[in-house]
C-alpha cells in the first residue's frame, strides 16, 4: 500500500462519500474525505492528493468554484466532477474550467473507479512523455527554450503571450474559459476584453489569417481552445 494513490472524495452526502470510499479502498486506493469546499482545502494543505472526486452542488462554495481555485493554486491535480445534473451546459462548464471528467451520479461506483483509473493513467502518461518541443507542423513551440517558429521563422512573443499559447497548445481541444485564463494569468484583474486582446496579438503572429484562425479557436461566449494534432 505504500505506493497507493490517494483520492480525495468531496461530497456533502455522507452515503455517497462512504460508498465511494468503500469501492476505492477495495481497489487499493487511499481515501481522504471532505463534506465541503473548506474541508477539502484543509485536506489539500496537509496531505498529498493524487486525484479528486468533487461534487458540483454543495452548500457554500460550489464544486465549480473550488475547481477554479484549485487550478490557480495547485495546478494539475486531476479533478473528476460528480453531479446529479446531466446536462451539456454543466458538462461544458465543468470541463472548461479545468475538470478532467464529468460523471453523473447515476453511474455505478465501479464505473466511477474505472474513470478515476483512466484519468490517472492519462496523467501519468502526460508526465512521463511531456514534450520539450510541441510540433504542430507550421507552428512549433520549444518549451524549454521558450521559442516559437511559424513556417520555420522565429516569432517574438511576450512572456505572457508565450505562456498563454503554451497552455493552449499543451491541451489541444480543451476549452479554457475567459474566467480561468483571467485568474491564471492576470490574478482575476481585468475582463474578457483583456483576454481577447492578448489572443488577438498571438493570432496576428501565428495565424495565416488572424480573422480565420486555424490554431486558436473561439468557443463563443465561453473562451478558447487550441486545434491541432502534435507530431
Amino acid at each position: 500500500m505504500s505506493n497507493a494513490k490517494t483520492i480525495l472524495v468531496v461530497d456533502d452526502d455522507p452515503s455517497i462519500v462512504e460508498l465511494m470510499r468503500d469501492f476505492l479502498e477495495n481497489d487499493g486506493f487511499r481515501v481522504d474525505v471532505a463534506t465541503s469546499a473548506d474541508e477539502a482545502l484543509d485536506v489539500l494543505k496537509r496531505a498529498s492528493v493524487d486525484c479528486m472526486l468533487l461534487d458540483v452542488m454543495m452548500p457554500g462554495q460550489t464544486g465549480f468554484d473550488l475547481c477554479k481555485q484549485i487550478r490557480i493554486d495547485r495546478g494539475d491535480v486531476p479533478i473528476l466532477f460528480l453531479s446529479a445534473r446531466d446536462n451539456d451546459v454543466d458538462k461544458i462548464r465543468g470541463l472548461g474550467i479545468g475538470g478532467d471528467d464529468y460523471i453523473v451520479k447515476s453511474a455505478s461506483p465501479a464505473e466511477v473507479v474505472a474513470r478515476v483509473k483512466a484519468v490517472l493513467r492519462r496523467m501519468n502518461s502526460k508526465q512521463s512523455s511531456r514534450q520539450v518541443v510541441l510540433d504542430y507542423g507550421r507552428l512549433v513551440l520549444n518549451i524549454s527554450a521558450r521559442e516559437v517558429t511559424v513556417s520555420e521563422q522565429y516569432v517574438s512573443l511576450t512572456p505572457k503571450e508565450f505562456d498563454l499559447l503554451c497552455l493552449l497548445a499543451e491541451h489541444p481541444r480543451q476549452v479554457f474559459t475567459y474566467e480561468y485564463l483571467l485568474a491564471k494569468f492576470w490574478e482575476g484583474i481585468g475582463d474578457r476584453h483583456t483576454v481577447r486582446v492578448h489572443i488577438a496579438r498571438i493570432r496576428e503572429k501565428i495565424e495565416r489569417d488572424a480573422n480565420k484562425p486555424e490554431f486558436i479557436i473561439n468557443v463563443w461566449g465561453v473562451g478558447y481552445r487550441f486545434e491541432g494534432t502534435p507530431k
